[in-house]
């Protein structure tokens, strides 16, 4: 659902992601090279909240859209094998595997920090890095040496850092997550018949309920269309507004 994915996965992350980066290490962000890999919404919110402490940030993509859309936002799009001795933060968050390998991680500045927020912790080749010397320097936070003496600093073992190392998303993004679950427990409950035994996506009019649910806590006060206005687009007064193919 749209009240999900452009909610929880970009402003939730947008918050949670240097909050336990700060948490775990204490680090000063300002000024430092960032790599995010991986550019959908979770990584759109990482790659806005390190932009946001005054880190350079660069991209690392494999979808050619993504891409565009993170070099129109003006970050530098990389290969990860390019800038792997420069970066001093890593973030990955592309819902895949062995997005850091070995080969990458062996290469790293000393005190490098390496994290995961997108997946389980896959991401990252932790498994390879258990050949070499750990320190456990807090509960989620261990020193790596490397081969060539350098030390990286890995955050929750490269489980998702923002649960791992700190607490997750502000309730106030999560609730609605939870709302658009709850909402649609409902709508199967009254109008199962209507539907197969099928997975579908949150209808348009749940999903905007959603967001009208939350508006006024943020102060926010929606403007409303005239009888006219609505027939010139044709939708509804009182929505939905847009086509289940728009893309917010």
């Amino acid at each position: 659902s749209v009240t999900k994915s452009k909610f929880d996965n970009l402003y939730g992350c947008r918050e949670s992601l240097v909050d336990s980066i700060k948490r775990a290490t204490d680090v000063m962000v300002a000024g430092k090279q960032a790599l995010v890999i991986g550019y959908g919404d979770v990584g759109k919110g990482s790659a806005q909240s390190l932009r946001g402490l005054g880190a350079t940030v660069c991209i690392a993509e494999v979808d050619p859209i993504c891409a565009l859309q993170a070099a129109m936002e003006g970050y530098r799009v990389v290969r990860l094998e390019d800038v792997v001795e420069d970066m001093d933060i890593f973030v990955t968050a592309t819902g895949n595997y062995q997005v850091i390998r070995n080969e990458h991680l062996v290469k790293m500045k000393d005190e490098a920090i390496v994290c995961n927020i997108g997946h389980f912790d896959n991401e990252i080749d932790v498994a390879s890095l258990k050949a070499y010397e750990w320190e456990n320097i807090k509960p989620q936070v261990d020193h790596i040496t490397l081969p060539s003496g350098n030390r990286i600093i890995l955050l929750a073992e490269g489980r998702l850092v923002n649960l791992g190392c700190a607490t997750g998303h502000p309730s106030f993004v999560m609730s609605n997550s939870f709302t658009n679950q709850v909402l649609a427990q409902i709508e199967l409950f009254t109008k199962g018949d209507e539907y197969a035994k099928e997975v579908y996506v949150l209808p348009k009019h749940l999903d905007e309920m959603v967001a009208r649910l939350h508006l006024g806590r943020i102060g926010a006060k929606l403007t409303e269309l005239s009888k006219d206005q609505a027939d010139y687009i044709n939708v509804p007064v009182e929505g939905p507004y847009k086509p289940d193919h728009y893309r917010y």
